[in-house]
């Protein structure tokens, strides 16, 4: 099975709730998902893992106003399965991978819960701001059933904004497809700062985060439901839901020849000659999108 031209895929839209002081995000990914986690031939446990912390990669990711600037999703733990999970979002390009024991994936159940994969383990999301130079970062535990938990959790803590997550992942006759919402409440005033602060009471977001939370994960993979029909299910009641302009989502792993070139070419000689195989040429694997680039040591001083 394949990906049709008639489905809604690899696209980010935004919308906004102006009575409501609300705004919020939603992503699909297709092709670029299928992409990604061909690379590497996941078991399934892993392949859904990782198809969620992209898609929550690409729904925080894509409401950077920075167009340069980076988010980075990356997990933190000592004991779990996974040893690490890394994604990140650049200008609409979207990687990940993970790192994993396969034997202790193997011992465990077949659809393991969060704490069976990581154990006592941390989610850090760090804002890279291009224009500014300037670095965010905020680390939360990764309770609750899912990443999407530990993503809500870490606007309600780092930045105090009232958030609703949730995500979709599907997978038929091959074909992955995942989806997610973005909600987040906004006191009036404040939309369009970089960092927010809420007051405490906010009965407009308990509305809005009541009509999100009937989104179901089934929708979000659902390809053939495009995501302005969602947001028009969820508030179609309200009398003015802006929709802004769709973003489009691709892969964009960074390992080209010249940038690896460039990278080595900072080595002194003689570690150089250290890394390369009897041939004069240096292997280099790019952990992301799992291919090894073989570069030649005389490359490096031309």
């Amino acid at each position: 099975m394949q990906h049709s031209n008639n489905q809604d895929l690899d696209r980010a839209i935004g919308f906004t709730i102006p009575a409501q002081h609300a705004r919020g995000r939603m992503v699909r990914l297709g092709p670029v998902l299928d992409a990604i986690l061909a690379a590497h031939a996941y078991p399934p446990a892993i392949e859904a893992l990782l198809a969620e912390a992209l898609t929550l990669t690409a729904l925080v990711g894509s409401t950077l106003k920075d167009a340069g600037g980076q988010l980075t999703l990356q997990t933190q733990s000592a004991q779990g399965v996974v040893r690490l999970l890394v994604c990140d979002y650049r200008a609409g390009e979207l990687r990940g991978y993970v790192q994993f024991d396969v034997d202790r994936l193997a011992d465990g159940p077949a659809d393991p819960t969060l704490f069976a994969l990581f154990g006592q383990g941390y989610l850090a999301i760090t804002f890279d701001m291009a224009t500014s130079d300037e670095r965010y970062q905020g680390i939360v535990p990764l309770d609750g059933g899912r990443l999407a938990d530990a993503v809500q959790s870490y606007f309600a803590q780092s930045e105090q904004i009232p958030t609703l997550v949730r995500v979709g992942f599907a997978k038929n006759d091959g074909v992955c497809v995942a989806g997610g919402l973005l909600l987040q409440h906004l006191p009036e005033g404040e939309d369009g700062r970089e960092r927010l602060h809420t007051k405490l009471d906010h009965p407009e977001w308990e509305r809005v985060e009541a009509f999100g939370s009937t989104m179901s994960s089934d929708e979000l993979a659902d390809p053939a439901l495009p995501l302005e029909a969602l947001v028009w299910r969820l508030f179609n009641e309200e009398d003015e839901v802006r929709v802004l302009p769709a973003m489009s989502v691709a892969r964009g792993c960074r390992c080209t020849p010249d940038h690896i070139r460039s990278v080595l070419a900072k080595f002194p000689v003689e570690e150089q000659r250290a890394m390369a195989d009897e041939n004069g040429v240096i292997g280099v694997d790019c952990a992301f999108c799992s291919t090894i680039f073989p570069i030649r040591v005389e490359e490096l001083m031309e």
